[in-house]
Formats: structure tokens, sequence, C-alpha cells
């Protein structure tokens, strides 16, 4: 009989104490320490994959591209680098209902017209899965289900059908019969994670897993999850609205960062083949406190609208809003515009929002955002046809962005005639059709402005 053993895991991190603490010692966080009762594993269950080697040169080890399957949807394709690799682990994380069970089925019909597939369901019943397969008018014929939730059965499914892709829905409703602890427990997610991932690699079955999160939209349970497998998808968007984002945070087989824009039918996810018109408003007319900024998600260029309000304080304290931005670069861009272009917002309340519900993570913004301000603030459109890319500095520098040609060529072919831009980002070939204004410091791109208006 395997001796018990009691240990304290954290829920943030998935470190392990051997007794209560109220603050974890690995990551900090208060209170976070759940009590485990695990039975000692036997020595050989996380083997090696492979035998014994012995020390090689780097040089002397033959590198080839790994094969891949596309999943025949080409946004997803984009975010998982090309598609599914043979023994590789996909975490896919979302809010309830934002549609990843619905990808992952119709990725799993396309996928069965050329490989073996198997659906293992631990939320739903196989009842439910069919109604909606048959809802989105999907050719299910080759696509096997399992409605199981204990991992000794799964696996062993698994071994048995031999499938080229598998997905697991979800990872949180699994359990070992090894441990006591209940469904979706630090303990219980790790241990089946770590078997599956154990299982993709001995066989070469790629393995997608879908993953529940918390409130604030991180994926539950131990940060070790994120570690394990091979890549790891958020699904973005708000359910209210009919655009869904996946978007790469790691990919061992990709290029991080990517994005991928699905609209929601009721056909199902369908990949968005111009997604600059999803975050572009269409007013009939210019407006105040919008500008439209040239975005880089991955090796994608994107436009969106990034739009300003500013309005008198009414209380002692302005308010600073931002959505879709870093919250904590406004402050900073408003000191910037009061230091270096003589504009004080003080007793103003800056509200900033980028359109589509995007969100941006890169510098880049910091000169849209300026320009969309002084246009609320001013109360006069700025330019029609301009288009905005730049990082500010604190001394009142307009720095340049990774690859300004791509994000140029993008406007240009969308139809607008100017840019204003860091000097550093100047094309050195002119680009037909969009006229480009280079500038290097705050104060100069708000005098160009006032000279075109």
């Amino acid at each position: 009989m395997a001796k018990s053993k009691t240990s304290f895991v954290c829920s943030d991190c998935g470190g392990s104490c051997p007794k209560w603490e109220g603050k974890c010692p690995h990551c900090g966080a208060w209170n976070t320490l759940q009590e485990t009762r695990e039975s000692a594993a036997p020595a050989h269950r996380f083997a090696p994959l492979a035998g014994a080697s012995p020390v090689r040169s780097l040089a002397e080890i033959e590198a080839r591209e790994l094969p891949r399957q596309p999943t025949g949807i080409a946004e997803f394709d984009r975010v998982l680098g090309g598609g599914l690799v043979p023994g590789a682990v996909v975490l896919i994380g979302g809010d309830p209902g934002i549609g990843k069970s619905t990808l992952l089925l119709q990725a799993l019909v396309s996928l069965s017209r050329a490989a073996k597939v198997l659906y293992v369901t631990g939320e739903e019943s196989a009842e439910q899965v069919a109604l909606r397969a048959r809802r989105l008018e999907l050719a299910t014929g080759g696509v096997d289900l399992l409605a199981e939730i204990r991992l000794e059965a799964i696996m062993a499914a698994l071994d048995e059908q031999k499938p080229a892709v598998a997905v697991i829905d979800s990872i949180q409703t699994l359990y070992s019969g090894e441990l006591s602890a209940a469904p979706g427990s630090v303990s219980q997610v790790r241990e089946c994670a770590a078997q599956l991932t154990r299982l993709a690699k001995q066989t070469g079955v790629a393995i997608v897993l879908i993953g529940h999160v918390t409130k604030d939209g991180t994926l539950a349970g131990p940060r070790v999850l994120e570690h394990i497998v091979d890549t790891v998808l958020y699904f973005e968007g708000d359910t209210h609205s009919s655009f869904r984002l996946i978007r790469a945070f790691k990919n061992r087989f990709g290029a991080v960062n990517e994005l991928g824009v699905f609209a929601m039918t009721d056909r199902g996810l369908r990949g968005v083949a111009n997604p600059s018109a999803l975050f572009l408003s269409q007013h009939e007319k210019n407006v105040p406190g919008s500008c439209v900024m040239a975005t880089q998600e991955g090796t994608r260029p994107l436009l969106v609208e990034i739009q300003a309000l500013v309005d008198s304080a009414h209380s002692p304290n302005p308010r600073r809003l931002s959505v879709g931005l870093e919250s904590t670069r406004l402050a900073m861009l408003l000191a910037v515009l009061h230091r270096h272009a003589g504009v004080a917002t003080f007793d103003q309340d800056v509200f900033v929002n980028a359109v589509g519900g995007v969100k941006i993570t890169e510098p880049a913004a910091d000169l849209a955002v300026l320009l969309a301000i002084m246009s609320s603030l001013n109360n006069r459109p700025l330019p029609p046809g301009l288009v905005v890319f730049g990082e500010v500095g604190l001394a009142g520098e307009i720095r340049p962005a990774p690859r300004g040609q791509e994000r140029l060529r993008e406007a240009a072919k969308l139809g607008f005639s100017v840019a204003l831009i860091p000097k550093a980002n100047a094309p050195r070939q002119a680009i037909e059709g969009l006229e480009i204004w280079a500038v290097d410091r705050v104060g100069d791109a708000i005098s160009r402005l006032r000279e075109a208006g």
C-alpha cells in the first residue's frame, strides 16, 4: 500500500509546501495554499520517454522540419504556426460560451477527412455534442466521440483507437483514480495534464486541451500547466459580440502573439479575411477624437481605430480610463503632452478606447492615443485618410516601431492617403498613394497637424 502524503499546493503558481503558510513562498500570493493528499507515485510512472543517450555535439544533431497537419481553418492554422504537430499538446482557454468547443469540433470535422480523430467530452453528454454538430450542419461521420472523465479510461481509449488528433473538453473535468482529490483541484489538473502529455510524446498523437479561466481571465489551475504544454492559446472577445480573437501566448512550434480573427455565425465560427475592417468604424464624416493606428499582431499588420473622449471633470480627481490599451501608459502620455506640447488635461476626464474589442499592448500606439486626445480636446477631427503609429518617450521623442514598412503597405492597401510616422520609419522608396509625414518630436507632430488643418 502506497504511503499517503500531505502537502499544500498554491492555486496560483502550483508551488508545493510541506506545511500551511499564509503567504506562498514561491509567488507571494496570500491564502492560496490548499491541502492536497496524494498517494506516492510508482517510481516508473514518469520514466524518461526515451532511453539513456550519450552526450552529443549540437552540431552533429540533424535538424528537420516537423510535419504539420492543417486543421482546415486558416485563422486557426495561422495561430498554431501552420497546423498541429504530431505529439504536440495545445492548451486553449477562454470565457464560458465564447466558442472553444465549437471551433474545435469544426476543426476535428475538417481533420477527419484525412486523419483519425477523437473528441473526448467531460462537460457535455454525447447527445449534446451531437445536437451542436447537427445545428452547425457538420458532417461528423469521421469523428469518434467519447463521453468520459476518468483519466485511465481516456488513456486506454487513446491507446486503443490511436487517433492522430484528440480533443479533451475540458482538462478541469478529468480525474485520476490514483488521487483522492476532486476533479478540478490543483493536484488532479496537474496529474491529468502530465499523464496526457507523456502519452502524446510517446505515441505522437496531437492533443488539444480546453481549459477553464478564472474571473480575471487567466487559466484556472496551476501555472505549471502552461509550462507542461507546447502551445497556449487564449480566446478573447465579448460574448455579446459576434467577433472572436484567438491569440498565441506560447508556441514551441511557431510565433507567439499571432492573432486569429473569427466571426460567430449560426453555422459556427468563420475566419475573417480582412480583420482591419472589423476595427475601423464607418463614420459618414471625420469626427473629433478618432485616430486610426497601424498595429502589428505577430506577422499580421492591423489597422485599429483609437477613440478618445476628453470632458470637463466634475470631481476633484479627474478620471483616466483606458479600454483595450495599457492603462498605465495613459497617465504618462498625458504628462508628456503637458510637458512637451503645453497641453494641460489636469482638470479633464480622459477616456480612451480601442474599437472592436481588440487589445493592444505594443507601445507603438502612443502617438495615436495622443493625437486622438488632442482631437477630442480641441473638438477638431484629424485630417481624412490619416494613419498613425509610433512610440512616445518621456523626453518627447517619437521612437520607431518594428516592421514599419508592412504597416505602411497595409494602410496603403486599405486606401489611406497620409501616414504620420516616426522619422526612423520613413521608407526609402515612395509608397504609391501614401504621403509620408515623418516626425521625431511630439511637438513636431502636433504642429504638422495644425498646419494641415
